[in-house]
């Protein structure tokens, strides 16, 4: 415990967003040693107040984004996943044949730790060829961090919503390796789409839910979306709206 006290946690290298639910997902699944788990309480309630922050709209969602992506960038997931046992985090673990495999876990009780959490967090679990489909969200912040495998990730801006399709913009399209993180919400990159590019890859996910826009009125939920629509003038796509079972059978 002392030596890694002295190491990036003391300081405060990975005291992020992203970071504290990835320790309380690894914690529920047992794969972090025991004397791992005494420092988390802190770093909780910490955590716990910049999702606060976010939801009572002291801090802007791109404001949000950017500081989320600066604190990601400072993550050593290499010294992180040197404690994660993954064959046990995976243990009966039976990943669909088709879209993610969604893992959802309780956080367990730690000294210092805030009663109530102000985010959601799973891990979203996939085999080659599975895809987290393109879809976007509605009143939702959110971040992703590749905890192990290859994947394809795209992003779109969001412009303009209509009746039968949505009209957006091509931002992001590389490929993600384990450690790299990108983040959404309804001003920025609101479309994602991550596609595995190997067996057995693992991204963790965060999520804020319910936050407001001035003069809209949507409820909270994913708008699932494809974006091989009809090429439109200035590097625009008019992707028709979907639904989760279409996209599946197209990306898989």
């Amino acid at each position: 415990m002392d030596k890694l006290s002295r190491r990036e946690f003391a300081r405060g290298t990975i005291g992020s967003l992203l970071t504290w639910s990835l320790l309380e997902t690894l914690f529920e699944n047992d794969a972090f040693g025991n004397e791992v788990k005494p420092v988390t309480g802190k770093w909780l309630a910490g955590v716990n107040q910049v999702c606060r922050d976010l939801k009572d709209e002291n801090i802007k969602q791109v404001i949000w984004q950017e500081k989320i992506e600066e604190l990601f960038s400072k993550v050593r997931l290499d010294e992180l996943l040197e404690l994660v046992d993954f064959e046990r985090l995976r243990k009966n673990l039976k990943i669909k044949a088709k879209s993610e495999t969604s893992l959802r876990f309780n956080f367990k009780k730690t000294d210092g730790a805030p009663d109530r959490l102000a985010f959601g967090k799973q891990i979203f679990a996939l085999n080659k060829g599975n895809s987290v489909v393109p879809h976007g969200h509605n009143n939702m912040a959110t971040a992703f961090l590749i905890l192990k495998g290859d994947l394809h990730g795209r992003h779109f801006d969001r412009l303009e919503d209509q009746p039968k399709h949505l009209i957006i913009k091509p931002t992001i399209d590389r490929k993600f390796k384990a450690g790299e993180h990108s983040s959404v919400s309804d001003y920025k990159d609101n479309i994602h789409w991550f596609e595995a590019l190997t067996d057995n890859s693992f991204i963790f996910n965060i999520h804020i839910l319910g936050l407001k826009r001035p003069g809209v009125k949507l409820p909270t939920s994913r708008v699932y979306v494809d974006p091989e629509g009809e090429k439109i003038k200035g590097g625009l796509i008019r992707a028709p709206r979907s639904n989760f079972r279409e996209l599946i059978r197209k990306y898989g």
